[in-house]
Order: structure tokens, then sequence, then C-alpha cells
């Protein structure tokens, strides 16, 4: 399901919206033209406001579950109210320095984690952060080393000093002097590149006729390209599972759903889709229900921003909760977070 175009509302009808979703979000609870004239300060009698709600109704932002009972936010309500609507505070200085205090580390990994625990606490819903995709990561240079007969080892280390020690099997020994002119060679060629883009330049470069008949060539990028062949998918960091459990809600039904979503946030793959295409987008995002496009999402929201330096993400944070939750908050304690945590991973 895709979530229609806005309408064109007037000021009163949008007032009126904004006034239901707020008393939604706050209590859950169907809302009535009574509590929003008592509540809100709009000068409408309830008579008039009804008849706005009705209107409203008719353009799919609201709907009437029971009858005679009050009216509660669809989808494209909630849509319109997050683009066009809501209005987001920063946070204190107080606040950030509290948030900072708890997610400074000194590894990456330790950042990540402490973020995400951060998100899953000051929010009391769940946490998703996805780590840096190894893919995204720079290359710094690599080196083959002679183990025993048929063995080398490849030391190959990122940009931002990471190790990855990998051991290749080789037809033939390869003297060291070779195996020199084999490191300079790669070093030079790859030099700059993310490892995404230098399993592209080998394999490119293995298909160059003049590649192939320079054998010291050939073999330098052949090993290159063992010592890079495993790819592996970036790591997704979970936390606050629990507090997507509601205890005052019974039934099969919502047990299964229970069921469906704690799976869902098992599955790191499922959550890298997701998180994907957070990564590309300038800014926060906010998915709805079925624009999450997971089954098992479709009575949730999520929250994501991307992080990373300047323009160049690497990797996502996200909070995932109930459709009714204080978007207010969510979305400026991961705004602000997702800058921190591209701040401190720069710094270490």
């Amino acid at each position: 399901m895709t979530i229609p175009p806005p309408p064109d509302l007037g000021r009163r009808a949008r007032k009126i919206l904004q006034a239901v979703v707020t008393e939604y979000l706050a209590s859950g609870d169907a809302v009535g033209s009574r509590t929003i004239t008592r509540r809100h300060d709009l000068g409408l009698s309830p008579a008039t406001v009804r008849n706005v709600m009705a209107d409203l109704e008719e353009l799919g932002l609201l709907e009437q579950r029971h009858t005679s009972a009050g009216r509660v936010p669809t989808e494209s309500g909630l849509r319109f109210f997050i683009d066009a609507l809501l209005k987001v505070r920063g946070l204190t200085p107080k606040e950030k320095e509290d948030i900072r205090a708890r997610v400074v580390a000194d590894s990456p990994d330790d950042v990540l984690q402490r973020a995400s625990r951060l998100l899953s606490d000051l929010t009391q819903h769940a946490a998703v952060i996805m780590a840096p995709d190894p893919g995204m990561q720079r290359f710094g240079h690599i080196e083959f080393a002679p183990l025993r007969t048929g063995k080398l080892l490849a030391i190959l280390v990122t940009a931002d000093g990471r190790i990855d020690n990998r051991i290749l099997a080789v037809d033939a020994p390869i003297d060291t002097p070779r195996l020199e002119r084999i490191h300079n060679y790669l070093n030079q060629l790859l030099s700059g590149l993310t490892l995404e883009e230098v399993r592209d330049r080998v394999l490119r470069e293995l298909g160059e006729d003049k590649n192939r008949y320079d054998s010291e060539v050939a073999q330098a990028l052949q090993l290159g390209q063992a010592a890079l062949a495993i790819n592996r998918g970036a790591d997704v960091v979970v936390t606050g599972q629990a507090n997507l459990v509601d205890p005052t809600a019974a039934g099969p039904d919502h047990a299964a759903r229970m069921r469906e979503l704690l799976r869902a946030l098992e599955d790191k793959e499922t959550l890298v889709r997701l998180l994907d295409r957070t990564r590309d987008a300038d800014g926060i995002r906010v998915f709805l229900g079925a624009e999450t496009a997971l089954d098992a999402l479709s009575e949730s929201s999520v929250v994501a921003m991307p992080y990373g330096p300047g323009e160049s993400p690497i990797g996502a944070i996200a909070v995932i909760g109930p459709m009714r939750m204080n978007y207010a908050k969510v979305i400026s304690v991961v705004d602000f977070t997702a800058d921190l945590v591209s701040q401190l991973l720069t710094e270490l």
C-alpha cells in the first residue's frame, strides 16, 4: 500500500487535524470534538469541529473505528501531520551533553553499542544501528607474506587502521622481490578507493588484454582479487526489543504480530535492506506502516537517519516503535545522535 499525496487543506482543517493527531499520540484514544474544543483554543464550536472532522475523514486523513466514537488519524493523516504540521524542538545544551557523555567511547564498535542503548533508553522503543558497511571503508594498503609452501598471508589495512588477515593458496612460491613489486603495483592502483570500488577496479583490470600478457601484473591482480573476495555484509546493532511488547494488549493476533516483529528484528539482512534506503537519503526519514515494505512492520513506525563524515554516509541509525509514538522527541534524539556518531567516528 502506498500513502496518497496529501490534500490541500485550509488553515482551519490543518489546526483541527493537528489537534486530533496530538491528542491521539498522547492518549491512544479516539478523539471527539468536545475534547478538541476543551483543550485547544480554536475559537470553534463542537458542531463546527465535528463537521471539519467529517471532511477530514472523507479525505482519508481520519477514521472513525466505532460508531458514535471519536476519530483517530489514518496512516495518511499521520503522514500529513509529520510532513506539514509537526513542530520538532531542538535539544537543550544539557540534553546534548548528557547524550554525548553516554555515547563517547574508545572504539567505533563501542560508540555504536552505546548509541543504540541510549536511543532505546531515551525513546522507550527499539533502536537499530547499521554499522559501517565494510565495502565503504577506504583502502589503505595491502601486503603479502609467505607462509609455508603454497600459502600466503594477505594483510589488508584500511585507511582508518582496521586490519584484515587472510590466508591465500598459491600454485607456486613467489620470491620476496616479486612480492614487493606486487605490493607496490596494487597499492598504487587502488589508492583512495573504497573496498567496494577496489573490487570493481580489480575485476576491470583483469579483463584488460594488456594485463593478461604481463604475468606479474596478472598475478598481482589475481592475488588482489582473492584477498578482497570475501565480502562481509554490514553488521546491525539492535537493542530494546522488549520495549515493543505492549503488556496491556492481549489476544492471539497481537501475540502473532509480536512474534513476527521480533523475528524481523533478528533478521539482519531485512534490517540492512530497510536502513539502506535511509543511508542514501538526505536527513531524517520516517516510514509509517506499509511504507517500510515489511509485513512485520505494517503497524510500526521507523524514524531513521544516515550517519557518516560530510556527505558520505557510511551507516544509518533508527528507532522502531508503534505508529503512536512521540515523533517530535524521537526525531530530535535520532537527529542529534546521528550527528554525534558521525563526529565521534571521525575523531577515533
